[in-house]
């Protein structure tokens, strides 16, 4: 039998690579992205209710919970001072921002088009493009600051330009986008027809006093984006996959039209769950303080160790130079090396770049318990000491 693939250059992910490596070897896992510790108790206890309730086991309304859609809306426009989204028509519960990803792409991307990516980026987003026929189109973040180099992206849009694929805060780097940045791109944009993807995961994580600055804040933007959110990382829940899209009627009609034959309906029990706890801001409120005592233990504890740590204003990774350490090993060979020899699992940032770029950068993941952190840091130390 013939079989030709859709993906042949794609393998296993290097979050899974990088996990099983630390599981071979005992290393601690701050490699792939997602805590250590637990949900918060309420949000648990209220799965468990609503596991047990009787008539709660079968399939949820296509675009989600209204009840969930409608906290949603309220959320929104209290953290973000823009009108309510409308919860009927502008707001679908996916199954995780994954999914939610997929489906716009999906809804949107027709053969021949292109999808304008900045990299580093995550990396579903070029598989997913090519799987609707259309072409990702990589312009690099300025090194390294991994700011958007705004002309690049303008010499690269053309009428082919289906859509701007946008990631604030973003993975890897903790970079952030600024109402400047929105206010240019919507110049960019002005008389296209080219949509914005704007995935906002990390909305929740952003430091120093700052705050997440959306795209759904910009007017001439929100009317042409959707906005992809995730309750995994805002609730310490990465396993419960579920996430939600906003976006105008026109194109939410559209992702819906995708999500309904793709998982039609995320899990019941797990939307009453988060509407029992979506209603009480404190815990999303407090995510920037919480995660940046994270942040700033880890950059204080690996102090000495040889890496040289790059500023991350949100999200919850670090991106680290290793070239004290090892000036001549590709990141890949170091990262594996690392999680062999000392015991601590990183991925290569390399893996983000479709062109397997090496700027000779590592990225830590430091949502993690304080002592999963200082054993991590101890075992660094202890490998650092035959380099530096």
């Amino acid at each position: 039998m013939k079989f030709s693939s859709k993906l042949p250059d794609v393998g296993t992910s290097i979050f899974s690579v990088m996990t099983q490596l630390a599981q071979e070897h005992g290393a601690i896992n701050l490699a792939q992205g997602f805590p250590d510790f637990d949900p918060p108790a309420n949000l648990t206890e209220a799965l468990v209710r609503h596991a047990a309730a009787i008539g709660q086991q079968q399939y949820a309304p296509m675009p989600g919970l209204l009840r969930l859609r409608e906290l949603i809306s309220q959320k929104t426009a209290a953290l973000y001072h823009v009108s309510a989204p409308n919860p009927a028509t502008d707001i679908t519960i996916t199954s995780g921002a994954t999914e939610g990803l997929y489906a716009v792409l999906a809804a949107t991307v027709r053969p021949g088009d292109e999808v304008l990516v900045l990299e580093p980026a995550y990396d579903l987003y070029g598989p997913a493009i090519r799987l609707q026929g259309g072409t990702p189109v990589y312009v690099p973040l300025l090194f390294p600051s991994f700011r958007p180099d705004w002309d690049r992206v303008a010499a690269s849009l053309t009428p082919r330009t289906r859509l701007v694929l946008l990631n604030t805060p973003h993975n890897p780097s903790g970079a952030v986008l600024t109402t400047q940045d929105f206010d240019t791109l919507a110049g960019l944009l002005e008389n296209t027809d080219t949509l914005v993807l704007s995935d906002e995961v990390y909305e929740h994580l952003v430091f120093d006093g700052q705050a997440h600055r959306s795209v759904l804040q910009h007017p001439a933007l929100a009317e042409r984006a959707f906005v992809l959110s995730s309750f995994g990382k805002t609730y310490h829940a990465t396993g419960w996959k579920v996430g939600y899209c906003i976006a105008p009627a026109l194109l939410t009609a559209e992702v819906r039209r995708v999500h309904q034959f793709l998982t039609f309906s995320v899990s019941t029990p797990t939307q009453h769950a988060l509407a029992d706890v979506l209603a009480h801001a404190d815990h999303y409120r407090e995510l920037p303080a919480f995660y940046q005592q994270k942040r700033d233990l880890f950059v204080d504890l690996l102090r000495g160790t040889g890496f040289e740590l790059l500023p991350a204003a949100g999200a919850y990774f670090l991106l680290a130079r290793y070239a004290a350490l090892a000036p001549h090993e590709s990141d890949t060979e170091f990262a594996h090396r690392l999680t062999r020899e000392a015991g601590v699992a990183v991925v290569p940032v390399s893996a983000f770049y479709h062109d397997g770029r090496d700027e000779g950068l590592v990225r830590f993941c430091f949502a993690k318990k304080a002592e999963t952190l200082q054993e991590a840091t101890a075992r660094l130390h202890a490998f650092s000491k035959r380099y530096v």
